[in-house]
């Protein structure tokens, strides 16, 4: 068995819910291995995302786990077996992986959702604000590492799923480079928020006691409920968060800040304001 020298994000996550099942059953890996007809290493390598499983052997642990779910069954089985090679592999080597798992996942979505704070989300910024943006981290970034990444943003905003993002107005206010970017960007916003699939709602400042849009996150919907991720911003890159209690915890976290929003149209009317004030 050729082990993997670098699983990426979904891989990991199979191996996640696999080891849960596993867990819920009440079994160790060597009785799990017992049942399968395999060494206790080869289960620890298929729950570390070292080794894969084909669909018979993960229907056969299914079954050994006693799970019955068979949609939820399905849907690892279409993560097991999915050999697509996206076009995210084309930076693989030449960027983060955490751009490449964030690409991969967001390829699988049945929808996006987003709260941006200090920054319009990456998915709805125009070049010129992505390249200001990515100037700014430290440490620096070659120019050549800088226009990289706004190509595979670009790459990324190719997406038809339902995306929601609830922008704060400290995001539509900050100026990441000077007032014509701030000013294409806001009208960019505008254009975006009239397709079918995109709904930016936004968070005004004089919006009274509410803190729940503190943080930046990215809610995405996985092929069922129970498989869907948070993507949270870390120190040295992406933070994938999917255990059913953090899931519903920023379920309801979105669904606050949702509620506390202004509706699409008086979302737009306020963008249109803050450009024109540019």
């Amino acid at each position: 068995m050729v082990k993997r020298r670098e699983p990426t994000a979904r891989q990991m996550r199979l191996a996640t819910e696999l080891r849960r099942l596993r867990e819920t059953a009440g079994l160790n890996s060597r009785q799990a291995a017992g049942l399968l007809g395999v060494s206790p290493a080869q289960i620890t390598h298929i729950e570390s995302a070292l080794a894969g499983v084909s669909e018979q052997r993960l229907r056969r642990l299914a079954s050994h786990y006693a799970c019955t779910d068979k949609e939820f069954i399905d849907a690892l089985v279409t993560m097991a077996t999915d050999r697509t090679r996206g076009w995210w592999e084309e930076y693989r080597g030449r960027l983060p992986t955490s751009f490449l798992d964030l690409s991969e996942l967001e390829h699988h979505a049945r929808f996006l959702r987003h709260v941006a704070v200090l920054y319009v989300p990456g998915l709805l910024q125009t070049e010129d604000y992505a390249r200001a943006v990515f100037s700014s981290r430290l440490p620096e970034l070659t120019p050549e590492e800088v226009e990289l990444r706004i190509q595979h943003r670009r790459e990324r905003q190719e997406f038809t799923i339902p995306y929601e993002a609830v922008i704060h107005e400290a995001a539509l206010r900050i100026r990441v480079s000077d007032r014509a970017t701030s000013r294409a960007q806001l009208t960019r916003l505008l254009e975006l928020s009239e397709a079918d699939h995109i709904t930016v709602r936004v968070i005004p400042f004089d919006l009274d006691g509410f803190a729940s849009a503190s943080s930046t996150m990215t809610y995405v919907g996985g092929p069922l409920p129970k498989l869907d991720t948070v993507v949270r911003d870390a120190l040295h890159g992406s933070a994938f968060i999917d255990s059913e209690a953090q899931l519903n915890t920023y379920r309801t976290s979105f669904r606050k800040v949702e509620a506390a929003s202004l509706e699409p149209e008086q979302s737009r009317e306020f963008v249109h304001r803050l450009a024109k004030e540019l």
